[in-house]
């Protein structure tokens, strides 16, 4: 299991942290890890899966 940064996470899904903060709280992306008081970091392979099935959803 690898954990990415907030800028790994940018860099893979191309939306701003607002965005993808929105699209957490909505529960259409996959939720953050605290990993300690100042720090959070996404699972890539739950990334990875929401990024194919966006691919999927295309035409």
């Amino acid at each position: 299991m690898r954990i990415v940064s907030k800028r790994q996470l940018k860099e893979m899904v191309l939306y701003s942290p607002q965005h993808i903060a929105r699209l957490e709280k909505a529960g259409k992306f996959p939720k953050r890890v605290k990993l300690g008081p100042n720090r959070v970091g996404w699972v890539e392979g739950e990334v990875l899966d929401w990024l194919q099935s966006r691919l999927n959803c295309r035409d």
